[in-house]
């Protein structure tokens, strides 16, 4: 079989004029080869399988564009719409015949030393969280060099989320690289992108507290932070496959858990070894912390309002009812807000992470909406006098029926008199009031003092 060098040559010397006898002695090949391959070139090339496609293709290329690429929906469309059918295989025969796909561009390779780069980057994924399927945005840091990765995930994410995030992760790694690079997200700028771009001064702010500096890669360029890209596929298909879990604090402490037996203890193959064995050699290059982290928290004012609560973040915490009115300053934290009024702090709650609409109540602060709730409870007095008589038991639920709220003033007055008379005429008093209806304890002292006469003094 004559290669396809040869086959140029004697196609060459032909045309230079050469005769078949010179050309089979120069190439040492047989003349009935040269005058083959010659006549081969002259005859006209067959037509290509597809060619029966070439009047449907324009067709085939606005549909493929309407698709997005998808050779199975190319099919549908053409045989619904136009009834026309065209197998699978031959459509995308044709596909890769007429280049319609996007060429893959060829990948860049970076090297980065010790503590010269970190990547930073969020991802969306599915989260069954309390038995609820749930979007939760899944955020990571990654050194370069060493691999080493650290991932949260987050009900959304913030410029406030990111700095909470990026804070846990730098304190978790025990310093940072000199730069960290980020994809064009407005969470970290303000303006422009890629070498234009303008970091938002608070996230500038924070990265000179950690001596570090936000770098932007250019648009369409995601090869530029590869690092971070490939984590979130393997947290997806290996840390999320099969698990549930019962809140966001179980999720993201599942998540580190992963990231120090799982991601960070297995050895990859590009390394030789495991981030953290890596890590070890890049731990002395990182910049090191700052000696005071200060906590992450932003400040709100609101005022309460005439329900005694105020509205953040759509939902509603309470506040102390007798500042109705009044304006106050919100505090919000990672985990918990705190409400302070004039240098003191009214409260703090638990913050609604994936809520809406939702009310938080400290039940300190408005108790006359659950006095009703008290009032079935026994106060001092009436604990005192419960329990020595029967006919005194008797007497003291029908005081409660016969009152308003708890009868905490009539039990008062009715101890004082159960300690200042002697029993046998306080017992006789309760039994001719519990006989008559009588609950005026004025009437009561009065039935007394007569019985007390009576017996004691000769009237």
């Amino acid at each position: 079989m004559i290669d396809n060098p040869r086959k140029q040559a004697i196609l060459c010397l032909h045309q230079q004029g050469k005769s078949a006898r010179e050309i089979s002695r120069l190439l040492a090949v047989s003349r009935n080869t040269v005058k083959k391959i010659v006549q081969e070139d002259k005859e006209p090339k067959a037509t290509t399988p597809l060619s029966h496609l070439d009047e449907k293709e324009e067709l085939i290329k606005a549909t493929f564009k309407s698709a997005q690429g998808n050779v199975v929906r190319v099919k549908e469309i053409i045989k619904q719409e136009h009834k026309i059918e065209i197998p699978y295989s031959t459509l995308t025969q044709y596909v890769r015949a007429y280049d319609l796909r996007q060429k893959k561009r060829i990948k860049g390779h970076y090297h980065f030393e010790p503590g010269e780069e970190m990547q930073h980057d969020t991802s969306p994924h599915k989260v069954m969280i309390g038995g609820t399927l749930k979007t939760a945005q899944c955020a990571a840091l990654i050194f370069s060099y060493s691999r080493l990765l650290y991932v949260q995930y987050y009900p959304r994410f913030t410029r406030f989320e990111a700095k909470i995030f990026l804070r846990a992760a730098l304190v978790a790694m025990q310093g940072a690289c000199g730069r960290c690079v980020i994809d064009n997200t407005n969470v970290v700028l303000a303006a422009g992108s890629g070498a234009d771009a303008v970091i938002a001064s608070e996230m500038q702010a924070f990265s000179r507290m950690f001596n570090f500096e936000f770098y932007a890669h250019a648009v369409g360029d995601p090869n530029r932070k590869g690092r971070i890209e490939r984590p979130f596929y393997y947290v997806e298909t290996n840390f999320l496959t099969g698990r549930r879990f019962q809140s966001w604090d179980d999720l993201n402490a599942q998540a580190l858990n992963w990231c120090e037996n799982v991601a960070n203890a297995k050895e990859k193959r590009i390394l030789g070894m495991s981030p953290k064995a890596a890590f070890v050699m890049e731990k002395n290059r990182l910049i090191p912390l700052p000696k005071d982290i200060p906590l992450i928290y932003e400040h709100y004012q609101r005022i309460i309002d005439s329900q005694g609560y105020i509205n953040f973040e759509s939902n509603r915490y309470s506040a102390p009812e007798n500042l109705i009115g009044t304006l106050v300053d919100v505090y919000k934290y990672s985990d918990c807000i705190e409400i302070f009024y004039r240098n003191v702090c009214l409260g703090s709650h638990e913050r609604a992470l994936d809520q809406r609409n939702a009310r938080i109540t400290n039940k300190a602060h408005h108790p006359s909406i659950y006095r009703r709730a008290h009032r079935k409870l026994a106060c001092e007095e009436e604990r005192l006098l419960l329990g020595h008589d029967e006919t005194l038991d008797v007497y003291l639920s029908q005081i409660k029926k016969h009152v308003r709220g708890r009868g905490v003033r009539q039990f008062k007055r009715l101890l004082d008199l159960k300690r200042t008379y002697p029993s046998l005429a306080f017992m006789r008093a309760i039994e001719q009031a519990q006989l008559y209806g009588l609950y005026d304890m004025n009437r009561l002292e009065e039935l007394v003092i007569k019985f007390v006469s009576g017996d004691y003094f000769n009237l």
